[in-house]
């Protein structure tokens, strides 16, 4: 296996709201699909990318699966937000989906896991009402569907997931923000049997931080059932129960890509620029892994698919996951030859600003030259500035070793080096760099431990870009 680091996918490629599953021993990754410098969520077609369950670090790009132009008829937006897929008992893969704010849960179909999917109909009842589509009814968003297979102790019952959950109660047609809520499906994969019905009630007494808003994804693990789902601001949460339709109990963060909750991290003071999230939990061999996504390029509509591995505990319960570089890797990544600056886990500021515009254009953030495409690598981190901290997450020192950087910018100051955020400096490199082509920068950096963090810290004038870094023996 070579290493692999997060975001596990391609530089080039923008895939939030991971929904991973597992068939005929590949993982394959339903997800949106986001546009360098975009202007909206979720502006390109469905793609997927699949790896084989011994080795995840093998991804392979599967094409175009789905196209916006397929959904039948007209919708205010022709957008595909996010969708997931499930096996259905007759061999056949169903896509499930909802076009940007319709309230409609559409359903495409295929024979393979990622062929090419064609529209199969609009989820209803047994009447043939559309679920979402009247004044009164439950706001239908981000579909996580789920069935119970016998052949893993499940009845074979099938339930699609659905809610949105702003701070308004309804919508301007008149449907109910209600909560995060349920429908019972028939074996055809679009009928209603039962529901909808309320799963986590909107006005449930909570702390604020826990409080459910959108993308709920249901999972099976030893006989309990994960109800995986995102807050406002502050990552992936979950509810847990012996059921899958009922009887949810809080059981906690499960990991934000910006450590909010975790090494002293919160959403007023993150090692990572906030936004949505949107994922769930898999288990491969074993092994579990929760799948989420970072933001990029200062912007809520450039994202990119993360994942760490997770621990379940006797008790079935989860313990919330750092953000890290090393991912998929299953240890720290070796401390010796060349990285790519974008697999940056830390991304803080401690600079004020005078505007939200100001903060956008100057804040540091993960970019790339040119448009949005399907090939070429090309990431960096942007805009590093004065008192500006970038981390990355983790690395095995067997040695020290020297380092070196590919800059460019207008800056002149210092960099300094450290092993834990707050510890004390191993290296400091003085930088004067006045160039838009890459500039290499090289010194000692003092590190050894099976286990280290890598932080720079700029003080100085100006900013500057890093492409890669390297340790030297």
């Amino acid at each position: 296996m070579k290493q692999i680091f997060n975001p596990y996918l391609p530089s080039y490629e923008y895939i939030p709201d991971g929904e991973p599953h597992l068939f005929d021993g590949r993982l394959y990754i339903y997800g949106s699909h986001d546009k360098f410098g975009g202007d909206d969520y979720c502006v390109n077609d469905y793609v997927c990318w699949s790896a084989p369950e011994e080795d995840l670090s093998d991804w392979r790009y599967e094409g175009v699966i789905y196209k916006k132009e397929q959904h039948p008829y007209a919708v205010e937006r022709r957008i595909l937000f996010a969708p997931d897929v499930v096996k259905g008992k007759d061999g056949r893969y169903y896509l499930y989906y909802s076009m940007a704010h319709s309230s409609v849960m559409s359903v495409a179909v295929c024979d393979s896991p990622a062929g090419t999917y064609e529209y199969y109909g609009d989820v209803h009842t047994k009447d043939g009402h559309v679920v979402g589509s009247a004044k009164g009814d439950f706001y239908q968003f981000d579909p996580g569907v789920f069935l119970d297979e016998e052949e893993s102790g499940g009845d074979g019952r099938i339930f699609l997931f659905s809610g949105f959950c702003p701070g308004k109660l309804e919508d301007e047609k008149g449907r109910r923000y209600v909560g995060c809520h349920m429908c019972e499906l028939e074996d055809d994969m679009l009928t209603v049997k039962r529901g909808p019905e309320i799963i986590i009630d909107r006005n449930t007494q909570c702390p604020e931080e826990q409080r459910y808003f959108e993308a709920p994804s249901l999972r099976k693990f030893k006989n309990k059932y994960y109800l995986i789902y995102s807050v406002r601001v502050g990552g992936l949460h979950y509810y847990i129960s012996d059921r899958p339709d009922g009887g949810y109990a809080y059981g906690g963060r499960i990991h934000s890509t910006s450590d909010v909750g975790i090494n002293g991290h919160s959403v007023e003071h993150p090692s990572y620029p906030n936004g949505n999230t949107h994922g769930s939990l898999i288990e491969v061999w074993g092994n579990y892994y929760i799948f989420d996504h970072r933001l990029t390029n200062n912007s809520s509509y450039s994202r990119q698919g993360v994942a760490e591995q997770v621990w379940l505990e006797e008790d079935g319960s989860i313990r919330q996951v750092e953000a890290t570089s090393c991912g998929l890797n299953g240890k720290p990544l070796t401390g010796l030859g060349c990285y790519p600056a974008y697999i940056a886990c830390v991304l803080m500021d401690k600079r004020s600003y005078a505007s939200k515009e100001e903060r956008q254009i100057r804040m540091p953030c993960i970019s790339q030259d040119g448009e949005d495409r399907e090939c070429e690598p090309g990431q960096f981190v942007r805009n590093i500035g004065n008192n500006c901290v970038v981390g990355y997450k983790y690395f095995s020192f067997e040695r020290n070793v020297r380092a070196a950087f590919l800059i460019r910018g207008e800056a002149e100051g210092k960099l300094t080096l450290r092993i834990r955020e707050d510890g004390e400096s191993v290296s400091e490199l003085e930088i004067k760099v006045h160039s838009r082509d890459w500039q290499r920068l090289e010194g000692k950096f003092q590190a050894r431990g099976e286990k280290c963090a890598f932080y720079l810290e700029y003080t100085g004038k100006g900013s500057f870009d890093l492409l890669e870094f390297e340790f030297i023996d």
